[in-house]
């Protein structure tokens, strides 16, 4: 009979992720089940057999999940630690599955057909069997070649969960991406503003005033300057500082709309974080519209705290934009756990209820 390998208990001990904590409990009860199949007597030498060669490859394959929640995490290496191991559990599954007893496989076929229900369109040819298989099986017991869709089903249902998070992965990653480009434009324009003011003037000068008003504060006129002699160092920044500030009030607002979710990728999070940039950059793309007379009536700000208003309106309007990301987000989680609609004989798809 082969021997499962029992894994080091330091792999078992804290590991600071909850994913890792979740994962390493799965592991320890995977390992049990596979402990209980390996004391079930078979008499059929051939099935021994297969069986040994079953009991190897879950070994490997649990060995292969520790690792990676065990291995010593590196920077952007945690989603790839993720996949290694869940891959490695959900393999371990459907491989117990082919080793339960006849008198196990009843009750194993309503888990896959749950899986199945959530993860396979209710027009496919495997959801459709096993649906069929389970209530038969729950009146009459299983039948040869039972066991055998069952595993195919509950390998494609995972197949399916591993695609849905993809698409939250991909969309996720394409969220820090667009973030961490949008933070380096607007860090790009905060160090273009203070090596070279000049050419980045966001100073008004107000009709009867014996001032120039700027972003950092106002500026006694000089008859011999020329207006972009008022500009400051740090006027872009403390326009996209106050951008920043608007933002937050949008993240803020948003908070109620935020639900839990199951997956492990931290998507509404991703959504949230592209706020501040964007509001950064809206903020200060909508004070200079107004300092080059685009906007009709603003052209001539009279005060620094007026000029800050502005910035934190602008900075709070990039809701107008990433809402559209956030939509897109809420509708990317909600499929996860929600089979794809059946196409219509045309070809386009039923949409989701």
């Amino acid at each position: 009979m082969a021997q499962l390998p029992k894994l080091p208990k330091e792999l078992f001990r804290t590991h600071r992720t909850a994913w890792r904590e979740r994962a390493a409990a799965r592991i320890l009860y995977l390992e049990q089940q596979a402990d209980r199949e390996k004391c079930r007597a078979v008499e059929d030498r051939a099935e021994q057999c297969q069986r040994e060669k079953t009991l190897e490859g879950i070994a490997r394959q649990l060995e292969e999940a520790g690792n990676a929640i065990s291995a010593r995490r590196r920077l952007f290496s945690g989603a790839a630690a993720l996949e290694r191991t869940w891959a490695n559990v959900r393999a371990t599954d459907v491989m117990l599955l082919r080793l339960c007893s006849e008198e196990d496989l009843p009750g194993r076929s309503a888990d896959v057909l749950s899986h199945v229900e959530h993860h396979l369109r209710p027009a496919d040819p495997l959801r459709v069997k096993v649906e069929a298989v389970t209530e038969r099986m729950g009146a009459k017991g299983p039948l040869p070649g039972d066991r055998e869709l069952l595993v195919l089903a509950l390998g494609a249902s995972y197949n399916a969960l591993d695609a849905e998070y993809s698409r939250v992965r991909s969309l996720s990653l394409i969220l820090r991406i667009a973030t961490f480009f949008v933070l380096l434009g607007a860090g790009g324009l905060a160090a273009w503003g203070w090596y070279c003011p000049d050419s980045l003037n966001m100073c008004f000068l107000p009709e009867g005033k014996k001032f120039a008003a700027c972003p950092s504060g106002e500026v006694l006129l000089n008859p011999k300057s020329v207006p972009s002699d008022y500009a400051q160092r740090v006027d872009v920044l403390v326009i996209e500082a106050a951008g920043l500030a608007g933002a937050a009030l949008t993240v803020i607002a948003s908070l109620r709309r935020i639900q839990g979710t199951s997956t492990p990728y931290m998507l509404p999070l991703s959504a949230a974080l592209l706020k501040f940039p964007t509001g950064a950059l809206t903020a200060f793309i909508g004070v200079l519209l107004i300092r080059g007379a685009f906007i009709p009536g603003l052209s001539d700000l009279d005060s620094s705290p007026q000029i800050m208003a502005w910035a934190v309106i602008f900075g709070a309007s990039q809701h107008l934009v990433t809402r559209f990301v956030d939509a897109r987000a809420r509708e990317t989680l909600s499929d996860v756990g929600r089979p794809p609609p059946d196409p219509e004989p045309d070809g386009s798809k039923t949409p989701r209820p």
